[in-house]
């Protein structure tokens, strides 16, 4: 058996240069989920094959960081932790949402606003169909982990998730206060990194969906900056706790994720009635779910395809996992 390798010197495994296209992609679908309402980032890192290996870097990054401001041994500490980061995919990652966010904000806001039931119906039955990927991921269940427990974290969090997508769709406000902008945006990022809720819908929810699409397009530095700051705070804290629980509660935590999204898609149905409108002339609460009505075709064809194109990812990286999983059986028989 071989022994690991000392925590010094450990680096992160090398990912092969012929996988940079690929991550791009995956970055920017990662980067053009994120944009949209209902739609969580972590949702595509799952589909894509990236999740885990995303939280651990991002751990190892919050971690060095932190070691480099209180020790000990800083500097080195924090090249440590630097090394286990695997930079390969993170770097490519990180381009491809920066490129989708530049690029496509105001195409994204433009396409959900102008045809809702469109936009709607090709995510519901995208997110739909990721629900198979958490529970794919489960791993051999113990007697500390019984089915009917199981069922019912599902709904709970299924419960959770429906009732929170149920608070959106108040007022945008125009100029909010910096310091608003950064705390909202430091819990807003939070939700890049669960899959089943959406950063852009927390936003949506307080009111501040369309100012930051608005401000990324027209490339408002000192309200992105604010709103950059606030979300690296968020993610610092948030990020460690969830890798111990993907690490020391996997079973547990996957569960809740798959009913995060299945509630999640309350806010995808693609009929929902307009938000009430108060007295003071603005919409307040999220539209109530109808049963289809014109279009119909439109967004049950788009449903449709957003499935495929789930399911094609799944076999993909199936495929692509067993491949894996077959050279290196035959690696280690090799003498």
């Amino acid at each position: 058996m071989t022994n690991p390798p000392p925590t010094d010197t450990y680096t992160a495994p090398k990912r092969s240069k012929g996988l940079l296209p690929l991550d791009l992609i995956r970055g920017f679908l990662i980067g053009s989920a994120e944009l949209v309402p209902g739609v969580s980032g972590g949702t595509i890192a799952l589909v894509t094959g990236v999740y885990d290996q995303l939280i651990d870097s991002a751990s190892h990054v919050v971690s060095a960081a932190k070691t480099l401001v209180t020790g000990p041994n800083r500097a080195e500490g924090a090249l440590v932790e630097l090394r286990r980061t695997d930079w390969f995919l993170v770097i490519p990652v990180l381009l491809g949402m920066a490129a989708a966010v530049f690029t496509i904000a105001g195409v994204m806001e433009g396409f959900v606003t102008s045809n809702p039931e469109l936009s709607r119906g090709l995510f519901f039955g995208l997110v739909a169909a990721s629900i198979a990927v958490p529970l794919r991921m489960l791993p051999a269940r113990s007697s500390r982990q019984p089915v009917l427990l199981g069922v019912l974290a599902f709904i709970a969090a299924a419960a959770l998730a429906f009732w929170m997508t149920s608070l959106a769709g108040g007022a945008d406000v125009e100029n909010p206060p910096l310091i608003a902008v950064f705390f909202v945006a430091s819990i807003a990022i939070c939700a890049l990194v669960v899959p089943g809720v959406s950063g852009s819908f927390f936003l949506l929810a307080v009111g501040m969906y369309s100012t930051t699409l608005r401000a990324v397009d027209s490339r408002d530095f000192g309200y992105l900056g604010i709103f950059m700051l606030g979300a690296i705070l968020g993610l610092a804290v948030f990020v460690n706790i969830l890798k111990y629980f993907l690490h020391n509660h996997r079973w547990w935590t996957l569960i809740v994720m798959a009913g995060l999204m299945f509630g999640s898609l309350r806010a995808l149905w693609p009929w929902q009635s307009s938000a009430e409108v108060g007295a003071d002339g603005e919409e307040h609460g999220a539209g109530g779910l109808l049963a289809p009505v014109d279009p119909v075709l439109g967004p049950i064809l788009l449903a449709v395809l957003g499935a495929a194109v789930v399911v094609i990812l799944i076999i993909v990286e199936a495929k692509s996992a067993s491949a894996k999983d077959e050279a290196g059986g035959a690696d280690s028989s090799v003498p």
